[in-house]
């Protein structure tokens, strides 16, 4: 947090772990930009991306899954004369050597670039992710490409369980990011920010915070503002009060773009003593997990990886 900068944009930035690269404070979410493109149409979405560059939100999110691959055009339309103004990252969905190749061109046709600034291995959420990886040859396909120079810095991200964090970051890999739920119901249910986030700073590991209101379970609304726990502004202070490089906010809607900026403007941390009012709030709610459902349900967890790890998957119209 001290190492916080004021860029000028509108935006302060963060330095992301050792990579020697500062990034806005706030990241702007690929999934929700891509229901946005199909909800409103992709000139909306495109118009929103590009004011969210005009207000210093210059890290961008996506994944090779979101949408089934739409996020990622949607996002390459928007960014294509603006690339340079763009900290791009985008996530990898395979474990094997072949489908993380596959993967990785499919994105940057997408997204029309010859580089990904951030590619990172999505939804380590698995007990034998962290082994797939390596023993499968994802890393090692991550590797050449970062050799290629179409990919500069590889991570990984999770929302499932810290304990599966901590396997992939005692891996022989020195990662360069890890991504992991950040919100005020953390600190109280299998906790990332008290378990993963100390040992991803022993390491200089750049810490991505997401699920900032606990995801939205309808797709829609929060569900930490949904049962009246806590404002988005307030989950927003909150999480970039926590030792992040950036958090990941979901922007579907104008409204939420203007929160977003409007949280993150001049942002200073809150006090000891107004975070734990904060988590005094919402300890009774979020113990058990009810409010995490991407904890402690397969709720959030996507369709690619139930299928990869033999679950089934619900089809839907």
């Amino acid at each position: 947090l001290g190492a916080q900068q004021d860029n000028g944009k509108g935006l302060p930035t963060r330095p992301l772990g050792k990579t020697g690269e500062q990034v806005s404070i706030l990241c702007l979410g690929g999934w929700h930009i891509g229901q946005c493109g199909k909800d409103d149409g992709d000139a909306a979405a495109i118009k929103m991306m590009h004011e969210a560059i005009d207000g210093g939100m210059t890290f961008f999110d996506n994944a090779w899954d979101y949408h089934d691959g739409y996020a990622e055009e949607l996002m390459g339309q928007a960014i294509t004369d603006r690339r340079d103004k763009v900290f791009l990252m985008t996530k990898n969905c395979e474990r094997d050597y072949k489908g993380s190749m596959s993967n990785l061109d499919d994105s940057l046709k997408r997204l029309k670039t010859d580089r990904i600034d951030l590619w990172q291995f999505h939804e380590i959420n698995y007990d034998n992710d962290p082994e797939w990886v390596f023993e499968k040859g994802g890393l090692k396909a991550a590797l050449e490409a970062q050799k290629a120079g179409k990919v500069r810095f590889i991570g990984f991200t999770g929302h499932k369980d810290p304990r599966i964090h901590l396997e992939m970051l005692g891996q022989p890999y020195k990662w360069a990011t890890a991504q992991m739920p950040i919100n005020i119901c953390d600190y109280f249910y299998r906790s990332f920010q008290k378990n993963v986030v100390p040992a991803c700073l022993k390491d200089g590991v750049g810490v991505i915070g997401m699920k900032t209101l606990a995801g939205s379970p309808d797709g829609k609304n929060g569900a930490i503002p949904a049962a009246g726990l806590a404002t988005g502004e307030e989950c927003i202070h909150y999480s970039l009060s926590q030792p992040v490089s950036s958090q990941v906010v979901g922007i579907r809607i104008r409204r939420d773009l203007e929160q977003a900026l409007k949280a993150g403007r001049g942002f200073k941390p809150l006090d000891k003593d107004q975070l734990a009012s904060m988590r005094a709030k919402v300890e009774d709610a979020a113990g058990d997990g009810r409010v995490e459902l991407f904890k402690s349900t397969q709720h959030f967890d996507g369709p690619h990886h139930k299928k990869q790890h033999g679950f089934t998957v619900e089809e839907t119209s």
